[in-house]
């Protein structure tokens, strides 16, 4: 039994107890036989600063989660649906924009068409979400479009789904945190020339939430969506008494509306169906997000795959609702495209239909903008699961699969913020302008799950198998088909850089599979290979600053790895090197050193070249040995002290631990340690006493 006897005194005289204790119990709990499971106490910080940074991250992310709650985490479908639908939902509050930015192009009367885009769009939706339900059945490990393809159509084909993918979550969380600025500024301009930092303010805001945990996310987030669909519900219906009623308010023009050209396109012939594709390119940004639920199953409570495909079937009917609604009103109403500084569509409508400066059209505004912002969530969710995914399958940075404190994948969430940050800057902040890269990669993902599924239910023949690969399979066509259009049209606009990127990744990705690959082959282990005792000689190399404590530790470690122990001192003063050895061979009697002169100044090449040497001399019929170099380091107590010493050791392990058949010992001394050496045969001799004074600098400093 390990532990210890600590004896206790009763209230009476002879009351004398022996407790035994065992040292393990703050720390561990046995879970088996040589096996421990780690108790909270056993991660405590050791240092006050420490400590301090524990403390308040705690206070801003919430205390540490333990692998086994993770199943308490996960989401019922009403968190469910605002987590991973807020960005589905929220794109209805944009896409009638983008219509009616194209549809102007054909004069004020072609606006009217809007309505047939949109239910256009609205069909499509029907089918992909139909598709993407079979997915969530199929694939309950989540995964998505990358998964689907991985397994059913090839490696690559699941890499170039999980670079649009990616691409996709970038664009959603710019996009969104964009639009979000643009619906504040709608109603108060001023905010127009600060938008830059909103946006950005918003996602670190959004991102400490999900770093906080996925239900902590959803109790935050849950609110403002029902808010704005509420609200949007509620806009819509009264929009529609109106249009019955024969009560359509007029509207006035705003200031910033976009005006026809001079010369109208037609909406006959080549010229007008290219103008209605283009139409419905742009409204196509509704179906964005609606591929997140099928990326996430795993996050919803069990059974995971009914609940999530209950939540898809459920977003799909909100988004073509408010989708069709909110353009079918706002086509009644006569609203026009306006500039980037003017208000949005859907701004116009709630002013009509609420009447503008009512606290019911500010609050709907507020709604708005609280739910765009709030759209990013989506990707803050799939983005970091689906490079997860990659990570254990070996294609992004192993990083990307740890969990943090809170089991959120940590990674994945800053990396997501950071580049979404840098894309708003560069774009400044402009939705039109972000668009055209956005949707391109939808429906590359789209059209690869879909045909993936296909090929899916051919090869499984499930129970009805052949209805589920109807729906998929048109699924495949139509997305297919809205893919080339869009590629096309949008690629002069900004969606060749998607073109470029999507391929760039998928090489990026591959690349890193190939490195972790060659490691493991190099570090691969066969398995009838049986460890024995090292073969080869062995020797240490400990670098001497001086003689002080942190030497003295050093040397006797070097003495328990090998027999062949040399000290090597590297200095560029003869008078410190002649003082050195007189006093090293009087203290530390046994041990070989070595002086190499450096007139140069320089460390580490000097002695990297001393080691060559060493290489070079040892007889060539026997293996090289194994060359243990001892570095001793002095270890601050306070931070304060850290930027003072161990300057170069640091440079010494960059150099080192590249260098074939070497080991790099770091060896630490703490000025408070009590310190105790078997010296001269001495069971607890210190060596030496106080360190005289010296001018010379602590261990590792030359």
């Amino acid at each position: 039994m390990i532990g210890g006897r600590r004896p206790i005194q009763g209230r009476k005289p002879a009351d004398r107890r022996v407790r035994v204790e065992r040292p393990h119990s703050a720390y561990f709990r046995y879970s088996g036989p040589g096996q421990l499971v780690a108790k909270p106490a056993a991660s405590t910080p050791r240092t006050g600063l420490d400590r301090t940074v524990q403390r308040w991250k705690a206070w801003l992310l919430g205390r540490p989660l333990a692998s086994e709650e993770e199943i308490g985490e996960r989401l019922p479908k009403k968190l469910a649906l605002p987590i991973f639908s807020s960005d589905a939902i929220s794109s209805s509050a944009y896409a009638t924009d983008e219509i009616l930015r194209v549809l102007v192009l054909a004069g004020s009367a072609a606006l009217f068409i809007s309505i047939d885009v949109a239910i256009a769009i609205a069909v499509l939706l029907t089918v992909v979400s139909l598709s993407y339900r079979q997915v969530c059945r199929a694939y309950p490990s989540g995964g998505g479009a990358y998964v689907v393809a991985r397994e059913n159509l090839s490696q690559t084909a699941g890499l170039i789904a999980a670079a649009a993918l990616f691409i996709d979550y970038m664009m959603t969380v710019a996009v969104s945190t964009a639009s979000a600025v643009s619906q504040a500024y709608s109603v108060w301009p001023q905010l127009y020339d600060i938008r830059i930092e909103i946006a950005i303010v918003s996602i670190a805001l959004i991102t400490v939430a999900n770093l906080r945990g996925l239900r902590e996310a959803g109790n935050i987030f849950a609110m403002p969506t029902y808010l704005f669909v509420g609200m949007a519900l509620l806009m819509i219906g009264l929009g529609l008494s109106h249009i019955i009623g024969g009560t359509v308010p007029q509207l006035p023009d705003p200031a910033e509306v976009i005006k026809p050209p001079q010369t109208l396109e037609p909406l006959v012939g080549i010229t007008g169906l290219i103008l209605l594709l283009r139409a419905f390119a742009g409204g196509a940004v509704a179906l964005t997000g609606v591929e997140a639920i099928a990326n996430g199953v795993p996050a919803f409570k069990p059974p995971e795959s009914k609940n999530a495909g209950n939540t898809m079937t459920m977003m799909a009917i909100l988004l073509g609702i408010l989708f069709v609604g909110i353009t079918f009103v706002g086509n009644r109403f006569g609203i026009q495209p306006t500039t980037e500084a003017g208000p949005t569509a859907i701004a116009q409508v709630s002013s009509s239909v609420f009447g503008a400066g009512s606290p019911l059209f500010v609050l709907f505004q507020i709604s708005t903008a609280l739910i765009l912002f709030l759209a990013v969530n989506t990707s803050f969710n799939a983005f970091p699961r689906l490079a997860a995914i990659l990570a254990e399958d070996g294609f992004m940075p192993r990083q990307f699969s740890l969990r943090g404190d809170r089991l959120a994948f940590s990674w994945g969430i800053v990396v997501l913020a950071v580049v979404a940050a840098l894309l708003l800057v560069a774009f400044q902040g402009d939705v039109h302008l972000l668009i055209p890269l956005y949707s391109v990669g939808v429906f590359v993902c789209f059209t690869l799950s879909q045909v993936g599924m296909v090929r899916h239910w051919i090869s499984s023949k499930e129970s009805g198998w052949q209805w589920r690969m109807v729906v998929n399979g048109l699924g495949a066509v139509l997305t297919f088909v809205v893919l080339i259009v869009v590629a096309s049209i949008k690629f002069a606009a900004g969606a060749y850089l998607v073109i470029i990127l999507i391929p760039t990744l998928v090489m990026l990705m591959m690349f890193i599979q190939r490195q972790y690959q060659a490691s493991a082959k190099a570090l691969a282990v066969r398995p009838d290979f049986v460890v024995r005792p090292p073969a080869r000689e062995e020797r240490a190399i400990v670098t001497v600053p001086t003689i002080n404590r942190a030497v003295v530790r050093a040397v006797n470690v070097a003495r328990s790895i090998a027999d062949d122990v040399i000290a090597v001192y590297i200095s560029d003063n003869p008078e410190a090197s002649r003082e050195l050895r007189e006093r090293w061979e009087r203290q530390i009697p046994g041990v070989q050193l070595v002086i190499v002169e450096s007139p140069y100044r320089a460390l580490a090449g000097p002695l990297m070249a001393y080691l060559d040497v060493l290489d070079r001399a040892w007889p060539p019929d026997k293996p090289e040995p194994v060359t243990f170099v001892v570095v001793p380091e002095y270890v601050a107590l306070h931070w304060w002290e850290r930027i003072l010493y161990n300057q170069s050791s640091r440079r010494l392990r960059a150099v080192l631990l590249g260098r074939p058949h070497t080991v790099v010992v770091d060896v630490p001394y703490r000025r408070d340690d009590p310190d105790r050496f078997h010296y001269d045969n001495e069971p607890h001799a210190d060596p030496g006493g106080p360190e005289p004074a010296s001018s010379e600098p602590p261990a590792n400093e030359s």
